[in-house]
C-alpha cells in the first residue's frame, strides 16, 4: 500500500485514508450517478481520471461516490470520500484553507450542489484544537453560573472612540454581561482599533469599578494576519480578552493561526459573507467555526432580519454544543434584529447556554439605553425554563 511521509516522528499516514463530504445535489435520477462521479472527481484531481497513470493516485487520492440516496423531489445525498493526505501539510497538520478547498472548492461554483455535512478522523479534528475558552470559559469571566449570557452591540459606525466608549459604559451600567464591536467597525480614520479599544476599556473598568459588574468587551478585528495579531497583543494589554472575527472575511487560516496563538483569548464569530458558499449552516457555523477555535458564533436567527428555520437554527444550536471528542463546546449566538420582547421565546427555544444579542433595538432606547439594558438583564435573570 502506498504511504505518504511526513516529518513528525516518523509517523505515516495512508494514502487510503478518507473523511466524507456529504452533498445534497439537485438532479434527476438518471443524471445523478454521472453528477456524483463528477463532484468526486472534482473535488480531488479535478481532471479526467483516464489521464491519471500513477496507480498510487488512481487507488489513493482520487474521491469515491461511498453512497447516494434519494430524500426528496429531484434531490439526491452524495456521500463522497476524499483522501485526508490532501488537507494535510508537510507537517501533518490539517490546514483549515484546504479543508474547505477539498470539501466545497470548485463544486460551490456549480449550480445545484451543497455541502451539508462532514465526518473527520479524530486526529485531523482534534488537530485544530477547537475553542479555547468554551462554554465554561464564557461563563466563568461574567460570573453567570447557569443563566444565559446578555449581549449587546457597539454601534453605530462613523462615531469617534469617545462617543463609542460612552455608550458602552451606558449599557455596562445596565448590567450586560457583554459588548461586541458591530462587526462593520475596523481600523476606521474615524475611529482607530486601539483608540477604539482603549477609550471602550478604560470606560468598562471604570464603570466595574463603581458596579462590580464585570461587563467584556468584544472588539473586532480586522486587517491582515499581522495586522490583527498587532491588535490582539494591544487589547490584551489593556485587559480584553474577546475578540470578534469574521473568518470568511479574514480568511480560515488567519482564523486558527490567531486561535492557536492567543490561547488566553476567546473569539467570537461573525457570519457576514459566508452566505455566498452554499454551506448548510449548521456545519458551517455550528461545526466547522467551532473545531477551527470559536468559543461562540453569531448567526441569523429565525424570525429576524434573515431567512434561516426553526430546525435550522435548533440543529446549528445544537452542532455547537453538542459532544464532540475532545472539542470543547460553543455558545450558540442567535441575532439578527432581536428585541427584548421576543427573549423569553428565544431562551425557552435555546436553553440557558447561549449568548442572546439585542443590537439596534436595544440603542433605540436612546437616552433611556442604561433602563432597556437593565430590563433585558432582569428578563434573562428572571426566566424560567419550561
Amino acid at each position: 500500500m502506498s504511504c505518504l511521509r511526513y516529518p513528525i516522528s516518523g509517523t505515516k499516514l495512508r494514502m487510503s485514508e478518507r473523511f466524507t463530504a456529504i452533498y445534497h445535489v439537485h438532479s434527476d435520477a438518471a443524471s445523478i450517478e454521472a453528477r456524483a462521479r463528477g463532484i468526486a472527481v472534482e473535488q480531488s484531481v479535478e481532471m479526467p481520471v483516464e489521464g491519471i497513470e500513477d496507480v498510487g493516485v488512481l487507488e489513493g487520492i482520487v474521491g469515491r461516490v461511498e453512497g447516494i440516496a434519494g430524500i426528496g423531489p429531484g434531490v439526491f445525498e452524495v456521500r463522497v470520500g476524499l483522501a485526508v493526505a490532501t488537507v494535510l501539510g508537510a507537517d501533518g497538520r490539517a490546514d483549515a484553507g484546504q479543508l474547505f478547498n477539498m470539501l466545497f472548492g470548485n463544486t460551490s461554483i456549480q449550480e445545484g450542489v451543497s455541502l451539508v455535512d462532514v465526518e473527520l478522523p479524530a486526529h485531523v479534528v482534534d488537530g485544530f484544537g477547537g475553542p479555547n475558552w468554551g462554554i465554561a470559559g464564557w461563563r466563568a469571566r461574567v460570573g453567570a453560573e447557569r443563566r444565559a449570557l446578555t449581549n449587546g452591540a457597539l454601534k453605530p459606525q462613523g462615531l469617534a472612540p469617545e462617543g463609542l466608549a460612552a455608550i458602552a459604559g451606558r449599557m455596562a451600567r445596565g448590567g450586560i454581561d457583554l459588548i461586541k464591536d458591530d462587526h462593520g467597525l475596523a481600523d476606521q480614520a474615524y475611529s482607530p482599533f486601539a483608540a477604539r479599544v482603549a477609550a471602550v476599556a478604560a470606560e468598562l473598568g471604570r464603570v466595574a469599578g463603581e458596579t462590580g459588574k464585570r461587563t467584556l468587551y468584544v472588539p473586532s478585528l480586522a486587517g491582515t494576519l499581522d495586522d490583527m495579531r498587532g491588535q490582539v497583543r494591544m487589547a490584551l494589554g489593556v485587559g480584553v480578552e474577546a475578540f470578534l472575527i469574521a473568518p470568511v472575511i479574514a480568511g480560515m487560516n488567519t482564523f486558527v493561526a490567531l486561535v492557536r496563538e492567543f490561547p488566553q483569548a476567546g473569539f467570537m464569530t461573525h457570519p457576514t459573507l459566508s452566505g455566498i458558499a452554499r454551506i448548510a449552516p449548521p456545519l458551517f457555523y455550528g461545526k466547522l467555526f467551532r473545531m477551527m477555535g470559536a468559543d461562540a458564533v453569531v448567526y441569523p436567527n429565525h424570525g429576524g432580519r434573515f431567512g434561516y428555520s426553526p430546525a435550522t437554527c435548533a440543529a446549528l444550536a445544537g452542532a455547537a454544543r453538542g459532544a464532540w471528542g475532545h472539542v470543547k463546546p460553543c455558545l450558540p449566538v442567535p441575532a439578527g434584529g432581536m428585541t427584548l420582547e421576543r427573549v423569553g421565546e428565544m431562551l425557552d427555544f435555546y436553553g440557558p447556554d447561549t449568548i442572546v444579542l439585542i443590537g439596534g433595538a436595544l440603542l433605540a432606547a436612546r437616552e433611556r439605553l442604561t433602563e432597556e439594558v437593565a430590563a433585558f438583564v432582569d428578563v434573562v435573570a428572571r426566566h424560567r425554563f419550561q
